[in-house]
C-alpha cells in the first residue's frame, strides 16, 4: 500500500499561496512567487505611512498577510515610513495630502509600532522586524538620489503607473510624483539590509511594488517578489471600515472597544464569511461552519458573534472584548444590571449619556440632567407611564435613587423606554 508522501517543513511552504488564496487575500503576484514560498526562507515586507497616530480597518487586510507569513515559517518586516510619510503616497488619492512635521510623523511612528506588536511575534527564532525608513531615507543626499535611483526609471514608465495617471488630470506635484522612487529605494534597501524579496501591500500599491522590482534587477542583478491584496468593499456597496462617525480605528482613544465590536457586530450576513477569512487566524473548517449558520440561522449570528470577539481580542485585548460583550448585551436588554462590573459601566458610560454628581439627585433631576427628559413635569409623566427604569427595575412615583441601591456602589443605570439607557455616577 502507498502511504501520502512525508513533506518536509520547507516544501510544505507551498500551501502559504492556497491559504490566502483561499482567504481571498491574493489580487496579483510575480511568477515563481510559490516556488519561492515553497523552497526558502522568505524575508517580505508591508510599509505604513505614518499619516495619523493609528492603523485603522483598512490596514488589516496587509497586516493579516504578514501574519500568516510568520505562521508559516517566513519572517515578516513591518516598515514605518518616518521618511516617506514627510512626502505622502499619492495612491489611491485624489487631492494632495497634507504634510506633516516631523515631530508628528514620529509620533504616529511610535503609535503605529506599538499596534503592530499585536499581530505580530517580534520575538524568537522567527522574530519579526520593525524597521523606519528615515534612517535610509533622511540622511539620502538629493543629487546622489538621481545619480543612484532616478536614472534607472524613465519618466514614461512612471507616468504608465496607475497612482499617477489616476492624478495626472488633476494636478500632481513632483513631491508625490517622486513618491515611487523613494519607495522603491526602500525594497532596495531592504533587501540589501535584511534580505528582503518580497513587499506586500494593497492592489492600489502595484505600481509601486514593482518599481522596486526593476530596481533591485537593475541595481543588484537579483529577483523579488511583489504580491498584492484586494481592496476590501462591503456587499452593500458602502466603504469598508467606515460609519457615519467616520474611519474605524485601532486606537482606542478614536474608536473605543465597545464601537470597534459593534461594527463588525452589525455586518451584513454577505460579509460575514469574507471578513472571517481576512480578519481572523480562524481555522477552514471553523470559518465554513460558522458560514453555514448565517444561511440556517441568522437570527443567531453567530458568525458575526466570532467575528467580533476574535478581532477584538487581537486588538484591544481579551479584558477590553470582554467588557465590550457585555456593554452590548446591557444596551440590547440582555444583561443583568445587578450584576455589572465597574469596568463595564466606565465603558458603558462612554457610550451613552453620563453624569457625575456628588450628592445623589432626585429621580426628577436625574431624569432632566441625563436628557432623559425635557423637564421635570415630563420626567414626572414618562414615571407615571412606566416607562423609566433604574438599575433594571421600573421605577414608580415613590422611586428614589438615594433609596436605590447602586451598582458597583456609586452607579445607577437609567433606561427610558426599550433602549434608552444613561448612566449617573454619584456619591464620590
Amino acid at each position: 500500500m502507498v502511504g501520502r508522501p512525508y513533506l518536509p517543513r520547507m516544501q510544505a511552504k507551498n500551501s502559504l499561496l492556497d491559504e490566502l488564496s483561499w482567504r481571498g487575500m491574493v489580487y496579483q503576484h510575480t511568477d515563481g512567487l510559490a516556488d519561492a514560498l515553497a523552497t526558502t526562507e522568505v524575508i517580505a515586507y508591508v510599509g505604513f505611512d505614518p499619516t495619523a497616530p493609528s492603523l485603522h480597518l483598512g490596514h488589516l487586510v496587509p497586516v493579516m498577510g504578514l501574519a500568516h507569513l510568520q505562521r508559516a515559517g517566513h519572517r515578516p518586516v513591518a516598515l514605518v515610513g518616518g521618511g516617506t510619510g514627510m512626502i505622502g503616497d499619492p495612491s489611491g488619492r485624489t487631492s494632495e495630502r497634507q504634510l506633516l512635521s516631523e515631530e508628528e510623523i514620529g509620533a504616529n511612528s511610535r503609535a503605529i509600532e506599538k499596534q503592530l506588536s499585536r499581530f505580530l511575534d517580534f520575538s524568537g527564532k522567527k522574530a519579526a522586524l520593525m524597521r523606519d525608513n528615515a534612517a535610509w531615507l533622511r540622511p539620502l543626499r538629493a543629487v546622489e538620489f538621481m545619480r543612484d535611483v532616478g536614472k534607472h526609471f524613465t519618466v514614461n514608465y512612471m507616468l504608465a503607473k496607475e497612482s499617477v495617471q489616476a492624478r495626472i488630470e488633476g494636478g500632481i506635484s513632483f513631491t508625490e510624483f517622486s513618491y515611487m522612487l523613494l519607495q522603491a529605494y526602500d525594497f532596495l534597501e531592504l533587501n540589501r539590509r535584511e534580505g528582503v524579496t518580497l513587499q506586500m501591500g494593497g492592489s492600489d500599491q502595484w505600481g509601486n511594488i514593482t518599481a522596486g522590482l526593476e530596481l533591485i534587477r537593475r541595481v543588484e542583478g537579483k529577483t523579488a517578489h511583489a504580491l498584492t491584496m484586494p481592496l476590501v468593499t462591503t456587499a452593500s456597496g458602502s466603504k469598508f471600515g467606515k460609519t457615519e462617525e467616520g474611519a474605524v480605528w485601532l486606537d482606542p482613544a478614536r474608536t473605543s472597544p465597545y464601537k470597534f465590536y459593534q461594527y463588525w457586530i452589525n455586518v451584513d450576513d454577505r460579509d460575514a464569511g469574507k471578513y472571517l477569512r481576512l480578519f481572523t487566524l480562524l481555522p477552514r473548517q471553523e470559518i465554513e461552519a460558522l458560514e453555514k449558520l448565517t444561511q440556517t440561522a441568522p437570527e443567531k449570528r453567530e458568525a458575526q458573534q466570532a467575528l467580533a470577539r476574535d478581532v477584538t481580542v487581537r486588538v484591544h485585548g481579551d479584558q477590553a472584548a470582554r467588557v465590550a460583550e457585555e456593554v452590548s448585551r446591557v444596551l440590547f436588554g440582555k444583561a443583568d444590571p445587578t450584576k455589572l462590573s465597574e469596568s463595564v459601566l466606565r465603558a458603558l458610560s462612554e457610550e451613552v449619556p453620563f453624569a457625575e454628581s456628588r450628592d445623589t439627585p432626585s429621580m426628577l433631576d436625574a431624569l432632566v440632567t441625563l436628557k432623559l427628559a425635557a423637564s421635570k413635569s415630563a420626567a414626572r409623566r414618562l414615571i407615571e407611564q412606566g416607562g423609566v427604569y433604574v438599575n433594571g427595575q421600573r421605577a414608580s412615583a415613590n422611586t428614589e435613587l438615594t433609596s436605590t441601591k447602586p451598582l458597583a456602589g456609586s452607579y445607577y443605570l437609567l433606561r427610558k423606554g426599550a433602549r434608552e439607557y444613561a448612566v449617573l455616577r454619584s456619591g464620590r
